[in-house]
């Protein structure tokens, strides 16, 4: 009697590589932005709320893809540097130099609180950084005062990062939104800016555009805003795997800029050579990190929270344009598209 070869018995019963492959990638990524997503047990009561946007919602499709929101958050703290008025408050009260994982971990807070949070959550969340603007205000180097809590700021940080955020997400993300799709975005996430204090807030891609044009003028790199930029793009971490996806990411966050944005941060404007290899790079390593983190736990837990009344009255309800499935990964093919494409992908971007 022949012997069951001895390769197939280990690779049926042992370990799975491409598992122990995935966790090690988790991992590293959830080490790199100080642990594992804490206080899941936020988003799993009420039952039955759904938050502000719920699931299916565009703004749950694009919060809910971290490689996306990694690149469009960069992009957006070097484009919101460019307010004189907002960057002094970033710099004369901000403790994102000593404790800047702690300063990531905070933003990554507030921005998945408000997404995917039930109502309280969401009005716990604001009314914390509400309290912190009342107390920061002070004078720009040119002698301008400023106050965190001015609602032409509010209005300014805001549209800065949902606009990165968009923008990402059509370049990385795991299906670009349809311009209908992106003015529910853009509409949606106004309401979190005007809890802020935020007033007159762009609600739709043609309103952000000429928002941008209005304040082109007003935005200049002060000498604080380049010391930000220029700590953005310094590596947290000194092992290899580590900075070389820092590298691919601030790469991506400084091609995510538009044009005057570079030039006023002294930052290179890439060739179209470097700009594919970049949007090639970044392409990868999203699809990566689609593959290896799996499905999102806040995802996860917020979508259980907003659907358990209505799976325990056993009513049927639609679930929205896509699952959590469809936001979670399966693998590099469902979760980015070619490099190629993401290196044309303009026409799509907002």
């Amino acid at each position: 009697m022949q012997a069951p070869p001895m390769r197939c018995a280990l690779l049926r019963d042992g370990p799975d590589p491409l598992a122990l492959v995935r966790g090690l990638v988790g991992s590293a990524v959830h080490a790199a932005l100080g642990g594992p997503p804490e206080l899941l047990e936020e988003y799993r009561s009420p039952a039955g709320d759904p938050g502000l946007f719920g699931p299916g919602s565009p703004v749950w499709q694009v919060h809910g893809d971290l490689p996306a929101m990694l690149v469009g958050g960069i992009s957006s703290l070097m484009l919101q540097s460019l307010h004189p008025e907002a960057m002094a408050g970033v710099d004369e009260h901000s403790s994102y130099r000593d404790d800047p994982l702690g300063r990531l971990r905070r933003t990554t807070r507030f921005v998945a609180g408000t997404t995917f949070g039930g109502l309280e959550l969401v009005e716990t969340l604001v009314e914390q950084v509400r309290r912190i603007h009342r107390h920061v205000r002070g004078t720009t180097a040119s002698g301008v005062a400023y106050a965190a809590d001015d609602p032409a700021l509010l209005t300014w940080v805001h549209v800065a990062e949902v606009w990165s955020f968009l923008r990402s997400y059509q370049r990385y993300g795991t299906r670009p939104l349809v311009r209908a799709e992106k003015e529910r975005y853009l509409d949606s996430t106004a309401e979190i800016a005007e809890r802020l204090g935020a007033r007159e807030v762009p609600r739709s891609v043609e309103q952000v555009r000429s928002y941008l044009r209005a304040v082109r003028m007003d935005l200049v790199a002060t000498p604080a805003a380049l010391e930000a930029v220029r700590f953005l793009r310094t590596p947290l971490r000194d092992g290899i795997a580590d900075r070389l996806a820092h590298r691919a990411i601030v790469d991506a966050a400084v091609d995510l800029l538009p044009g005057f944005a570079r030039r006023e941060l002294a930052l290179e404007d890439p060739g179209l050579a470097e700009r594919a290899r970049v949007r090639a790079t970044m392409a990868s390593l999203a699809a990566l990190l689609h593959w290896g983190l799996g499905p999102s736990p806040v995802v996860v837990a917020a979508t259980e929270r907003a659907r358990a009344r209505a799976d325990a009255g056993g009513r049927a309800r639609d679930p929205g344009q896509h699952s959590v499935e469809s936001s979670a990964s399966t693998g590099p093919a469902s979760r980015a598209l070619p490099a190629g494409r993401a290196a044309v992908r303009d026409a799509t971007e907002g």
